[in-house]
This record gives C-alpha cells, sequence and structure tokens, in this order.
C-alpha cells in the first residue's frame, strides 16, 4: 500500500508530464473542469430555408391547405442537402418555379448550385438564388456584395426570379443573432439597398411572422419595395409580417411532392413570369 501522500505525489506528477508533453508538441493540456463550453459548429450544409423553422414553430397536423382567393403555382426550394435534383421529373409533378441557396454567410457557396441553378432553368422553370444570412458576422452590405458575386444576380430573361434573402432563426446562437430590433432593420436594409443596387432589384425576403414580430419589431418598412416569402407550415398562410397585405410565395411544408421544400407562388404561372420579368 503506497505510503500517505504517495498517491496524490504521483497524480501531480503526471499532471506536469501530460503538460509539459503537450508543450513539446505544440499543443494545450485540456484540464477538463476548465475546458472551454463547446460551441455549435458551422454546418452551412445543413442550412437552407425553413431548417430552422419547424424546431421553433412547429408543423401544422397535415390538414389540407385551406381555399386561397388567387390561383396558386406550384414551386419548390432547394440547397446543397438535397444534391443534384432530377428537375425533369419535378417539373412533370407539377413544379414552375424553384428558389436555389447560393450562399450563407461570406465563406460559404453551395457545391451543387451550378446543377440546380442551371439545371431548373434547362427544364423550363423559374428559378432564382437565395442567400441564408447570418448578421452576426458581417455587414449586410458585405453579405450582399458576396451573395450577387456567387451566383445572386439578375437578369431580364423571364425565367429568372429576384434574389431573395432568407433571414430566419439562427441556427448557431441567439434567435436574433445577438442584434437589437433597430440593429436588425439596418442591417437587412443595407442588404436589401446593396442588392438593389447591384442588380436593379430589390431582393425577396424570406421568413416568418414570429421571427419578423421577435427580430425586427414587426417593422412595417419593406412592404412596398420587398416580395414577401413568408413560411407557415399550417393549413393557412396565418397572420402576415407588417407592411404585408398578400405574400408572394408561401413555403407551406419543408416535404412533400418536390425535392426540398413545398411552395405556392400567390398567383397565376403568368404572375410569376411578371415577378421575373421586374
Amino acid at each position: 500500500m503506497p505510503a500517505p501522500g504517495t498517491t496524490a505525489l504521483l497524480l501531480r506528477r503526471t499532471a506536469t508530464a501530460v503538460a509539459t508533453s503537450a508543450l513539446l508538441l505544440g499543443t494545450a493540456a485540456v484540464v477538463p473542469a476548465q475546458a472551454a463550453k463547446p460551441t455549435p459548429a458551422f454546418h452551412p450544409e445543413l442550412d437552407y430555408a425553413g431548417s430552422t423553422v419547424a424546431a421553433h414553430e412547429g408543423r401544422g397536423a397535415g390538414a389540407p391547405i385551406a381555399a386561397l382567393a388567387a390561383t396558386q403555382t406550384p414551386g419548390m426550394d432547394v440547397s446543397g442537402w438535397q444534391g443534384n435534383v432530377a428537375w425533369s421529373t419535378a417539373r412533370a409533378n407539377g413544379a414552375r418555379f424553384a428558389y436555389v441557396k447560393a450562399t450563407e454567410g461570406t465563406g460559404y457557396t453551395n457545391p451543387y448550385f451550378a446543377q440546380q441553378y442551371n439545371g431548373s432553368y434547362n427544364a423550363g422553370m423559374i428559378r432564382g438564388a437565395y442567400h441564408f444570412a447570418l448578421p452576426d458576422k458581417s455587414s449586410g452590405a458585405t453579405q450582399a456584395n458576396y451573395f450577387v458575386d456567387h451566383g445572386g444576380g439578375w437578369s431580364k430573361d423571364g425565367k429568372t426570379l429576384p434574389p431573395a434573402l432568407d433571414i430566419e432563426y439562427n441556427p448557431y446562437g441567439a434567435t436574433c443573432y445577438g442584434l437589437s430590433q433597430s440593429s436588425m432593420v439596418s442591417w437587412i436594409r443595407s442588404f436589401s439597398n446593396t442588392v438593389h443596387t447591384r442588380t436593379g432589384r430589390y431582393p425577396v425576403i424570406y421568413t416568418t411572422t414570429n421571427w419578423w414580430q421577435t427580430c425586427t419589431g414587426n417593422n412595417s418598412s419593406f412592404g412596398a419595395t420587398n416580395p414577401l416569402w413568408v413560411a407557415r407550415y399550417a393549413s393557412s398562410v396565418g397572420t402576415l409580417p407588417a407592411g404585408w397585405s398578400y405574400q408572394t410565395i408561401w413555403q407551406y411544408a419543408d416535404s412533400g411532392t418536390f425535392p426540398g421544400d413545398q411552395n405556392y407562388f400567390n398567383g397565376a404561372f403568368d404572375r410569376v413570369q411578371a415577378l421575373a420579368n421586374g
């Protein structure tokens, strides 16, 4: 049996040896009780329009979609999560438009963007690109420029929708990304104005009513310039964010007939064409 104090001495010597070895190897010794708290990993391939919605707002109980006043045109949105998409099949099943994730923050581009963006176009669909916003990482203008430089442009060819801003619950932390409501409004306006300057179009804004109320104070100043793409997984679109009297696009489910999320454009196909043409 070790003499009194021998065990403690051996433990201290072992700890010292570990720390010394770590220094020699260029690494830091970790003391479990003092280890830093882990931070969420950067996972942009898992972030897409609606990736945070069900966790925060839930899904409807599968009730049929309520009748809407205008004819609705079916569409979809996809990201790197879907990989290569069978666009001819999606179109044969009724999809007439698509939004494709292009970028996130200023450090991620969708590796499947070309296949998805060009493939939907070649299949005869009207398509557009969207940006997943990280407002705590850089300014709205900085992210807008990154977006436009990496697929978020627009051309008046009749088959390209305006660029879109996906602004929703933070997948990495605080719901509103640590921004005050006024700062969030300023960030969105900076992004929107920069996209407008670069492309000639104000971006479509993708969000949920609850997030918009919480993080912008239900700001009503974008309704006059930016089309609304609202997410709500229920049988009706429900209350809209302030400033918009109707939605242009409703993302009503995150799975269904088409790959990716399921959407309705609030109007017949010629209205989709009109939005594309500006």
